[in-house]
């Protein structure tokens, strides 16, 4: 996590800050709240700031806002003022911590408020294969693809691969298309020069350059505009942007990863979506499952998450009971791993005793979940659909592998040779070669479809 410390770095605070560098955080500082929004509007970047509730965060949340910049802010003070500390909340501060500080408040605090604390707990054969998968192809320069429904945890399995790649010690730099505007997308992604727009007040580096010598995860893309789709394509091809109202290019070294809860291929057949940028983003696809296809995550996860919000809320450590556990694994959880965090938290706020009880457990709507008898054959269905997903990856061998995804990326390039080939990285011979030999040994291969060339 890179934290950004902002205010004058007296004992307290400083003993805050080697707390939070012994809880993983990267940390920067500056002293004033101009100085944290120049820092970031010139791609300091930062997944969390400190800031001193002496200071004026709201005007510090303004200013940044202007600039299209959002990073949740905790407040911090010497001898707590609840008045303060209650107008820094209102200001738009997620949390407070009085200094001086205690080592488990800071990490706990910090693990509750950042977005990259979410690491990958996984015990179903179906997720593990997933893993497994991602393991294999970390270490590459790869694009990579996730698709899943929402909430199923495509952005933990985008920082879980990046977090095992060679560019581990730099930037993760995520941008959710669905969630800007798509008449400032542009400037969000490539950055802008000042006077390039109305409001452009300065230079604004975007988040290609944020990301450079890292990773940048587009999260939804099949959420962008097409028009913008062919920008993006141009800069992953050549590896050098144009900001908005720039006269010259600049170059990035980045790796691309995407995620999309839609079905990419319908998309490029209504449109909507561009076939050659939909090539060059799936070089390799990771398919998260839903909740409901991995029981054996359920449980794991739930017990995660009460720590973590036990810890953050400052309240005791509690065990899920019995009836609990079968309650959490029988739920469909049609809002995925997401659901179930927002219950789990939910339920360490209204659980009162030695045990988390099923009565705690509610859903969004204020309902409690089914009794387990009446799940049971959803859990089972669930586990048997899980299993099934993970007999296909786990126990083949190397050449298994590659004939799996050599006849896998034909589909999806609906029999196209020359496009399978290039996703794949090898030549248009060595292909043709390999499906050769799979046709004489039997193997079914996908033909050109109607309309496409087999090239």
């Amino acid at each position: 996590m890179r934290l950004l410390v902002v205010g004058q770095l007296n004992g307290q605070l400083a003993s805050a800050v080697k707390m939070a560098m012994a809880a993983g955080a990267k940390v920067s500082h500056v002293e004033t709240i101009a100085a944290a929004t120049h820092a970031l509007r010139a791609g300091q970047g930062a997944d969390l700031m400190l800031v001193d509730y002496d200071l004026d965060i709201a005007a510090l949340i303004a200013a940044n806002e202007a600039e299209r910049i959002r990073v949740p802010v905790v407040a911090c003070g010497v001898d707590p003022d609840a008045q303060k500390a209650g107008d820094a909340i209102r200001a738009g501060a997620k949390e407070f911590i009085p200094l001086p500080p205690e080592a488990e408040m800071i990490a706990a605090v910090l693990a509750a408020v950042s977005d990259d604390n979410k690491p990958m707990v996984v015990n179903d054969p179906a997720m593990q294969a997933v893993i497994s998968l991602a393991d294999q192809i970390a270490a590459s320069e790869a694009s990579i693809l996730i698709t899943g429904e929402s909430g199923s945890g495509k952005e933990v399995i985008a920082r879980y691969v990046h977090q095992k790649s060679r560019r581990a010690s730099r930037p993760f730099i995520s941008v959710n298309c669905a969630a800007i505007p798509e008449n400032l997308l542009e400037s969000e992604l490539f950055g802008h020069e000042k006077g390039a727009f109305t409001g452009a007040l300065a230079r604004r580096i975007g988040k290609f350059e944020e990301a450079n010598g890292g990773t940048l995860l587009l999260d939804e893309i099949s959420e962008m505009d097409t028009r913008l789709q062919a920008k993006l394509l141009r800069a992953i091809q050549e590896r050098e942007i144009d900001r908005v109202g720039g006269s010259k290019p600049v170059k990035v070294d980045i790796r691309i990863l995407a995620t999309s809860n839609r079905d990419l291929i319908a998309a490029v057949k209504d449109g909507t979506f561009r076939e050659d940028l939909l090539y060059r983003l799936n070089v390799v696809n990771l398919r998260l499952p839903p909740l409901r296809e991995r029981p054996g995550d359920i449980v794991v996860l739930a017990e995660f998450f009460v720590k973590k919000y036990a810890a953050a809320n400052g309240t005791p450590p509690r065990q899920l009971s019995a009836e609990s556990r079968r309650r959490l694994v029988g739920h469909r959880w049609p809002g995925n791993v997401r659901e179930l965090e927002n219950a789990m938290h939910r339920a360490v706020l209204l659980a009162s005793g030695p045990e988390i009880e099923e009565t705690a457990i509610r859903l969004p709507d204020g309902q409690p979940l089914a009794p387990a008898d009446v799940a049971t054959r959803t859990a089972m269905a669930a586990a048997s659909a899980a299993e099934a997903a993970s007999r296909a990856f786990v126990g083949q061998t190397v050449a298994e592998m590659e004939q799996q995804l050599i006849i896998d990326t034909l589909e999806h390039c609906l029999g196209n040779r020359t496009h399978a080939a290039n996703i794949l990285g090898i030549s248009i011979r060595t292909l043709r070669n390999k499906l050769k030999e799979y046709s004489d040994a039997g193997v079914s291969v996908p033909a050109p479809q109607m309309g496409f060339h087999a090239a």
